[in-house]
Order: C-alpha cells, then structure tokens, then sequence
C-alpha cells in the first residue's frame, strides 16, 4: 500500500522520547506498507461519522489515518484522550 506522511504526523512524533513507543511506530508503518488490504493492519478501527477516517491503536496513543485514492496518509499521532479532538 502506498504511504505519505503529514507534516503535523511528524511534528506529533518528534514530541515523543519514548524509544520502545518509536519502535512500535516503525513496526505499524512497516506493517502498513506489506498491507494488501485494511484488513491485513492490525488494531485498525474505522471512524464513525468520517468516510475515509480510521485509528490505529498503540497502547494509549492513536495514529489518525486518511485513506484517498488508495493511498494511506499518516495524519496525526496523539494520546488517546486528545486524537479525537483534533482528529480528523
């Protein structure tokens, strides 16, 4: 699958010191990229209300992703109990 990143997406990731939760990033990005299909990315969850919107969960954070064109876009990388405020 194609993948393109925002800048607010790494701007979210430079905030975090946290090298175990960086490598699991680079695991899903990785995961992301061998993906055929939605279905093959794990703790992916479509966003109700928003077509084209879905979360992927790590632990207590959440990547914000866009699907256009069938192209994955990395939008945002937040804690759990800010993402869906400034997402999507």
């Amino acid at each position: 699958m194609k993948i393109q990143f925002v800048a607010k997406f790494s701007k979210d990731l430079r905030k975090i010191k946290d090298q175990k939760l960086l490598s699991e990033i680079k695991t899903v990005v990785n995961e992301c990229k061998l993906a055929q299909t939605l279905d093959d990315i794990k703790n992916l969850k479509k966003l109700k209300g928003y077509q084209g919107f879905y979360r992927i969960k790590i632990g207590d954070y959440r990547i914000g992703v866009a699907i256009i064109n069938d192209e994955l876009i990395f939008s945002r990388f937040l804690h759990r109990r800010e993402i869906y405020r400034f997402f999507p």
